[in-house]
């Protein structure tokens, strides 16, 4: 049986709360390539690289259109989106892309 894929709609945002909206279909990748530097000009320039919002769709049409949407809003729209879920701008996908740590722990066994 095949897997179904996932697309999102996510809203980046630079510290001084400038925001960017996109549509993916690998949510941490793109975070990630954005932390890098590799989102385009306008989240270089205003470094806008902290996930503070997202949204999971099925169906890449639906996403598609949740994103025009978005973006067609005035900006305290897109706050209010942003602060429903997350009301301090945390950074959602803060330690992603760090080194993972392994733990091994000693089992009792004969």
């Amino acid at each position: 049986m095949a897997s179904q894929r996932t697309y999102y709609v996510y809203i980046m945002a630079s510290k001084s709360r400038v925001t960017y909206v996109g549509v993916t279909g690998c949510l941490m990748a793109r975070v990630l390539r954005h932390r890098v530097g590799e989102g385009g000009e306008f989240t270089r320039r205003y470094q806008v690289h902290r996930l503070v919002y997202f949204a999971s769709f099925r169906n890449v049409g639906d996403a598609i259109g949740r994103e025009t949407e978005i973006k067609k809003w005035r900006r305290g729209k897109k706050v209010r989106l942003i602060e429903e879920r997350n009301p301090t701008w945390e950074d959602l996908a803060e330690g992603w892309g760090e080194a993972a740590v392994m733990r091994v722990r000693k089992t009792d066994s004969g």
